[in-house]
């Protein structure tokens, strides 16, 4: 990964994630100023008409006892007093004519010619008169019982003064907000991006010095970036475990092929010295010999490799299971029989599987292949098959020289011979075929063993 790709990453991921931040963060801010400015407004109108109303209530009740000299003096105490603020009042009579008419004098002019002069057809009307600018009078009507005409109002002014401050403060609120915002989204980004920098630093490590060592340090707080870290750590580990495997592989390859080309090339050199008929032809057998394990060896090597890739093709067919370890008894009947060794058979009637009958075949060939070479004379050697929880497990058991402990994980690997198997001749393929075989049918296979005291290979399958 380059610098380049970094630093792309770094500005349009980290700016991406720092901008939504910050607008997420704008946003709610704005939502909610937005609320308080509504629920603000709503407030201040309703206190606003609360006081109108009250107002006219009681004025229209001082008017009643004492007329015009009891109105008048209401308002001068109630201004007197501050007691709110000043308000408009206007009674008109019956004859629709202006008895009494108070507006402050630092209002605006409001052309209150505007305004109903009938009595209103419920009991009660508000109106909102327009003045200039955007101050508005709104204005309470009521009809008292001798048709008198009652009107009180208050203008919008003072309210919109207070909601034009609090504008103000709010802009300069956001203006915060939004700094706030940035400055926090940069932040969180930066620390939220501080594992996969972590991630990106590992890789470059590895690309520019070849070595697999380099790991992306954990964070220790258990979210998806300290997982995506710790299956880098993972996979890092998986690859330097196979790299490892293949060279092992590969030496052990190039040690056992060393093997029969000194052969062949000593055979050739013997043959070419005697120059005898007779001896290049027992030469040439020796060389078909030679060539035939190596050409077995590799060819062990691919189907192994096809197998653990998914690629080998399986002709699965129903097999009956007696039959199979029956055709791979009798194909070492012979040679057990020769060393001493009793074979015996023990399969349930009716057991099938769903299985390439050829591969399947290696497979037990190998085990038991590897069953008689480690048996010795007067011992015994088990087939069997059970069906075991929707499965049928294949058995090879013999009272063998059996497996250390330190060797069980590692007989599965490619080219590994165990201490007892050093003397026996063998490619040290065998199980590693088997293993692959079984897996690429979907199956298992394990081993029990004890030195001393024989071997137990099981092969599980999936059942027909």
């Amino acid at each position: 990964m380059s610098s380049s790709l970094s630093d792309r990453l770094r500005r349009t991921v980290g700016f991406r994630l720092a901008l939504w931040y910050a607008a997420l963060f704008v946003a709610s801010a704005i939502v909610l100023v937005g609320l308080t400015y509504l629920l603000l407004s709503s407030s201040l109108a309703r206190r606003d008409h609360e006081i109108i109303r009250s107002t006219l209530v009681r004025y229209a009740g001082q008017y009643e006892q004492g007329g015009l000299e009891a109105l008048n003096s209401a308002i001068q105490t109630d201004t007197l007093a501050g007691r709110h603020e000043p308000l408009f009042v206007r009674v008109l009579g019956p004859d629709e004519e202006a008895v009494f008419s108070s507006m402050p004098a630092d209002w605006p002019d409001f052309d209150v010619s505007q305004l109903p002069s009938t009595p209103p057809a419920n009991g009660s009307q508000w109106t909102d008169l327009a003045g200039p600018g955007d101050v508005v009078l709104e204005v309470d009507s009521v009809q008292l019982p001798d048709g008198t005409l009652f009107q009180v109002g208050k203008s919008t002014a003072s309210r919109d003064e207070i909601l034009r401050r609090f504008r103000a403060v709010l802009s300069i609120a956001l203006l915060v907000m939004l700094a706030i915002g940035l400055t926090g989204g940069a932040v969180l980004t930066r620390s939220a991006l501080a594992p996969i920098r972590r991630l990106i630093q590992a890789v470059r490590t590895i690309i520019q010095t070849g070595r697999l060592r380099a790991r992306v340090p954990a964070g220790g707080t258990g979210d998806a970036i300290d997982e995506l870290g710790a299956l880098f750590n993972g996979m890092l580990d998986r690859i330097e475990s196979l790299i490892a495997g293949m060279r092992g592989s590969l030496d052990n390859v190039a040690h056992d092929l060393r093997t029969p080309m000194m052969r062949l090339r000593g055979t050739a050199e013997m043959a070419l010295q005697a120059g005898g008929p007779d001896a290049c032809r027992e030469a040439l057998t020796a060389c078909v010999e030679e060539s035939d394990q190596v050409l077995a060896m590799l060819d062990t090597l691919m189907d192994i490799s096809e197998a653990e890739t998914g690629v080998m093709k399986l002709q699965r067919d129903p097999v009956d299971v007696a039959t199979l370890l029956g055709q791979a008894a009798e194909l070492y009947a012979d040679v057990a029989e020769d060393r001493g060794i009793t074979l015996a058979i023990d399969v349930p009637a009716g057991l099938t599987v769903m299985v390439d009958r050829n591969r399947m075949r290696q497979v037990l060939a190998n085990l038991l292949d590897n069953a008689v070479k480690y048996t010795p004379a007067g011992g015994r050697i088990a087939l069997e098959a059970a069906p075991v929880d929707g499965r049928i497990r294949l058995i090879v058991r013999d009272t063998g020289a059996g497996i250390a402990a330190h060797e069980i994980d590692r007989i599965w690997d490619r080219l590994y011979r165990g201490d007892t198997s050093r003397s026996e001749r063998g490619l040290g393929l065998g199980l590693s075929l088997v293993k692959a075989i079984v897996l690429a049918h979907g199956g298992s296979v394990d081993v029990h063993s004890e030195p001393g005291h024989g071997s137990e290979f099981i092969v599980s399958l999936p059942q027909t």
